[in-house]
């Protein structure tokens, strides 16, 4: 049941003319009824919300207005929310990984026609791959093609010492997400989904499991949940069937390489550049680290008041970046 404090900001926004934080109180009051199993009226709530968003236009917006995080509840404090505008055209992929990421939007943007001939869109998806190779940048384009909200979840507060809290703070991610549409990011998930030996047999996180694997196969909803791993090899085997989709990530071949440098530095300037070498000194870099290079090379050029960059500038930037990652590899 709605608060006074509730009621009077409802009151007040509407007044007020403030849209966003009428939503946002709106969307608490679903989210309060979901969790006290009102479901019919927390999901005519979230329509109701849904139609006034797009009558306004409201959902396209790269801030994040303090009321909207405050429109997550009981959630707030491990779950945030932001909205990007990323395309898939900006990000350097490999084709396998491009057009897996293109399907996936395909099927939402498809949905209701897939749901007549009694499909449902691919909404689980795991994201596989070393660090660095674009898994967050997917979370965020993923959301910005389908304008949708971007809800992150920080694992490190979701996670607790105490008997049953961990899994009650998953039931309350999971049940918002079944009358918030948007995407729910699980970023390192096997913090949550460490595979069962008997080794690291403990109570409580063989628990955690359990109830997250559970969550996983619930009635699906409107909202996509992506999770992602550097280490898929300590995932319980009994997660990867949970998922729709797996997408996994590689390090970039030369074309790569060339593409990064070149979309990262659009602006700059280049001299003769022996792409061939450039690509010998980025090979196993992942693509942050090869970005961040390329900056360091542009950086350089600027400071030293010169206008183009050449081979030597990114093969020393790599060289270094390299010298970075191996120092504290050990």
């Amino acid at each position: 049941m709605a608060t006074q404090e509730q009621i009077r900001a409802l009151l007040e926004s509407h007044a007020e003319g403030d849209d966003k934080r009428f939503t946002a109180v709106a969307l608490q009051l679903a989210a309060q009824a979901a969790r006290n199993g009102q479901s019919r009226f927390a999901s005519e709530l979230k329509h109701l919300v849904d139609s006034m968003r797009s009558s306004k236009n409201n959902l396209k917006t790269t801030t994040l207005d303090p009321d909207v995080q405050s429109s997550l509840g009981d959630i707030s404090s491990y779950v945030s929310v932001s909205f990007p505008n990323a395309k898939l055209s900006e990000l350097v992929l490999s084709e396998q990984v491009r057009g897996s990421i293109q399907r996936l939007l395909l099927e939402q943007q498809q949905r209701d026609n897939l749901k007549l001939h009694g499909l449902c869109p691919d909404s689980h998806v795991l994201l596989v791959g070393p660090p660095g190779t674009g898994k967050t940048s997917t979370a965020r384009v993923i959301a910005g093609e389908l304008n949708l909200p971007l809800y992150t979840v920080r694992l490190e507060t979701v996670i607790s010492k105490y008997m049953g809290e961990t899994a009650a703070k998953l039931k309350a991610i999971f049940d918002f997400a079944a009358i918030s549409r948007g995407i729910y990011f699980f970023d390192e998930v096997d913090a949550l989904a460490v595979k069962r030996t008997a080794e690291n047999d403990v109570g409580e996180m063989r628990r955690v499991l359990s109830s997250f694997l559970q969550f996983m196969e619930e009635e699906a909803t409107e909202s996509i949940i992506l999770a992602a791993t550097n280490n898929p090899q300590l995932l319980d085997p009994a997660l990867f069937r949970r998922f729709d989709l797996i997408i996994e990530y590689g390090l970039p071949d030369s074309k790569g390489v060339k593409s990064l440098i070149q979309n990262r530095l659009a602006n700059a300037s280049f001299s003769r550049i022996a792409w061939s070498k450039i690509c010998e000194d980025a090979f196993n870099l992942s693509p942050a680290e090869i970005c961040l290079a390329a900056e360091d090379a542009a950086k350089d050029v600027i400071l030293s008041g010169r206008e183009k960059i050449t081979t030597e500038d990114l093969s020393s930037a790599l060289a270094h970046r390299r010298s970075i990652m191996i120092h504290y590899a050990k």
